[in-house]
């Protein structure tokens, strides 16, 4: 990089956060969010916690970047709000996707806000760690994490003295992974910053009804994955039997079962699809070239309670070769084009991109902090670095983030959005004094497959 694109970054990254300053409240905030932001971008070769940041900028003590995370009073909501506005104009389409999807960050000990024995996606089993929900944001544009909560599992809320401990605020009720996707969905577009009537997510959020029947009743399109023992019916309730009893009685599930009339898994309707039923379409372009599957679709009605509830697709895909067959319900219109279906479902996996890239490259799990505060603040933080990325990728790249790195592809663990700029690495010098004052080199360091949560 000639010292012209060094300038150019760091008056970049300047600019990119006087768009931020005054929402973390006195100077002093101000001032170590920056070193903080700049760190994280700065810092690739020792993990970035508030020591190693320090070490690596000007003027910036640990003590000082611990307490702007666990003890300066600034609100992460309008920060959020502000990213959302920011990226907006990068990446809002009116076709854009939500995703919503979790990673976890494991954890030794017990006094981490939220930590658990609970499943870990970087793990791969359940272990002890914390969950942190995410909402990200798809387009043709590009893609970026745009919301987050942080999962408190009952133990925690049900232990008032433990959630003092770690200074989680007072009234915070217990929510489902499926609530706090809702929430942050709500959210965003109330701040109407982000558009797209679209929502993708896997099988822990589809295969719960009152989270399928939200998004319905607010208007959403969904493409959600299920569990291969979700059971449906292939007829609604009219056709199966009269409105009553022979006796008068309101039909319920003893009636159905009476008649030999049950609800089959999405497993057994797979299986009754003929060769015909299927087709190879192509979803997207991928860093391996066109990414392709075969899909069918077929009409169902839920099955709630052993009785037909609501109609709606019951898409399947597998790859070309027959392998690694998945179920989607979605209530999109019956006029939807399978192909469309078929792209929803695939935004999900930008979303894995997004937390490799976050893991990888701004420090996202690199944080040492225990309390609500401080994990709130150090993700915040982080995500805006994220953005920062993915600001220069455009204005250099002159496009957006690809979003086709999908990381169910051979070879997709190491695709992340900044990896093609490694030459010039904006990332490493973000913002960089033109005199350092100590001579630091900087390695690319691209998350494993393990990384992946």
């Amino acid at each position: 990089m000639n010292q012209n694109e060094f300038d150019r970054v760091a008056m970049t990254f300047a600019t990119f956060h006087k768009e931020f300053a005054p929402l973390f409240g006195r100077k002093e905030s101000q001032q170590r969010s920056e070193q903080y932001v700049r760190g994280l971008l700065v810092q690739q070769t020792d993990r970035r916690n508030a020591e190693n940041i320090a070490e690596a900028i000007d003027h910036a003590t640990p003590r000082a970047l611990q307490r702007l995370l666990t003890d300066a009073p600034w609100s992460t909501e309008p920060i959020i709000d502000r990213l959302q506005e920011f990226l907006g104009a990068r990446l809002n389409t009116p076709d854009g996707v939500f995703v919503v999807d979790e990673s976890g960050f494991p954890k030794q000990g017990n006094k981490s806000v939220g930590v658990a024995p609970q499943y870990c996606g970087v793990l791969g089993k359940v272990a002890n760690c914390q969950v942190g929900v995410f909402l990200a944001y798809v387009s043709e544009r590009g893609h970026a994490l745009v919301d987050k909560r942080l999962y408190l599992p009952e133990k925690w809320t049900n232990d008032a003295e433990r959630c003092r401990g770690a200074a989680v605020p007072e009234g915070i009720p217990f929510q489902t992974k499926a609530e706090l996707g809702l929430a942050m969905l709500r959210r965003a577009r109330a701040a109407g910053h982000l558009t797209g009537k679209w929502i993708t997510a896997d099988e822990n959020y589809g295969q719960v009804p009152s989270f399928r029947d939200a998004l319905d009743a607010e208007g959403w399109w969904y493409v959600l994955e299920v569990p291969s023992c979700t059971t449906v019916f292939e007829r609604p309730l009219a056709t199966l039997l009269p409105e009553r009893a022979q006796d008068g009685r309101p039909l319920n599930r003893w009636h159905l079962l009476r008649q030999g009339i049950h609800p089959q898994s999405v497993g057994a309707m797979a299986a009754k699809l003929a060769a015909k039923d299927w087709q190879v379409l192509t979803v997207a372009e991928g860093a391996q070239g066109p990414r392709r599957y075969q899909f069918a679709a077929v009409r169902v009605w839920e099955s709630r309670e052993g009785m037909p509830g609501r109609e709606c697709w019951l898409m399947l895909r597998r790859n070309v070769d027959g392998s690694e067959l998945k179920y989607y319900f979605s209530n999109a219109p019956a006029s939807t084009p399978l192909l469309t279906l078929g792209q929803v479902g695939a935004m999900r996996w930008p979303i894995e991109t997004e937390f490799q890239t976050g893991k990888g490259e701004t420090g996202l799990d690199e944080y040492e902090v225990r309390s609500w505060p401080g994990w709130q603040h150090h993700i915040t933080l982080a995500m805006l670095a994220g953005a920062f990325l993915l600001s220069v990728q455009q204005d250099w790249g002159k496009k957006g983030a690809p979003v086709d790195a999908a990381t169910d592809q051979p070879g997709a663990a190491g695709v992340a959005a900044t990896t093609h700029m490694d030459t010039r690495r904006p990332a490493a010098v973000a913002g960089r004094h033109a005199a350092p004052k100590r001579t630091r080199q900087t390695v690319t360091r691209q998350a494993s497959p393990q990384q992946v949560a």
